[in-house]
């Protein structure tokens, strides 16, 4: 037969555990005050001949120890109420009953992160959509840049004066870029109308080649240099970097052989 253990049992090992940590409480309370007579150095020295481990138990008790197996109360009778201290916390009296008491929170799952960019479940990216959506992104940044040639004017200091032509400069290149992508599409919608056009009319479409295209474009970029007078730079910088990519290519060779 099992050994019953009875609610009196329970009492007396709760009764000698008090009595020991009321010990050690005291004994601890004694070694703080001999503590206090020492200096902070004969402290550190202390600390590190014992070591942080045991010299933390010894004057605050040792807060690392696990929490002991909890008794396994049995009843005389499956018709009587278990009887359970009132010092034990709610965490180990659900140990105790095996985690029964009362019903379980349900268990949240954290949903994986979602980029809307690569998600099917955000739609369909629409290059048109957006760029009407984010036009007035182009007006805030010509806003800006009205304000940095402003401050530009009146400012004196020659280091921050640096940073706002930087600025200024990284505005004008988007709002060219801009510009640019919007006479580019402009021009293949007036091509794609052209052929339509054409079709309607019952005459046969001329479909450009890639390479026509591309030649089409380096005549137009260099009519618009030249109006804005930058076709010159333009001719250093394609030059230089040219240049450099035949010095490039010349001392790979050199290693290679």
């Amino acid at each position: 037969m099992s050994e019953e253990v009875s609610g009196s049992d329970i009492s007396e090992n709760e009764q000698n555990q008090d009595e020991e940590t009321q010990e050690d409480e005291v004994e601890r309370k004694q070694i703080r005050q001999n503590l206090t007579t020492l200096s902070f150095e004969e402290l550190i020295k202390l600390k590190e001949k014992l070591g942080a481990k045991v010299y933390n138990e010894t004057v605050y008790g040792d807060k690392t120890k696990k929490a002991k197996n909890p008794p396994n109360l049995k009843r005389a009778n499956k018709n009587r109420p278990r009887e359970i201290s009132s010092k034990l916390k709610p965490k180990q009296i659900g140990r105790i009953l095996g985690n029964t008491v009362g019903p379980k929170p349900p268990v949240t799952k954290k949903s994986a992160p979602r980029d809307p960019r690569f998600d099917t479940l955000c739609g369909q990216f629409d290059k048109k959509t957006f760029t009407q959506n984010y036009k007035f992104v182009n007006n805030l940044r010509r806003k800006e840049k009205e304000q940095l040639e402003k401050e530009y004017q009146e400012c004196t200091d020659p280091e921050r004066k640096k940073i706002i032509k930087l600025l200024k400069q990284r505005i004008e290149n988007q709002l060219r870029e801009e510009e640019n992508r919007a006479k580019q599409k402009q021009k293949e919608e007036n091509q794609k109308n052209e052929i339509k056009n054409k079709i309607k009319q019952g005459e046969k479409p001329v479909y450009k080649k890639r390479s026509v295209k591309r030649l089409e474009g380096l005549v137009e970029k260099y009519e618009d240099l030249k109006k804005t007078n930058k076709l010159q730079k333009h001719l250093e910088k394609r030059t230089k970097k040219l240049k450099t990519k035949d010095r490039k290519m010349m001392l790979r060779n050199n290693i290679d052989n």
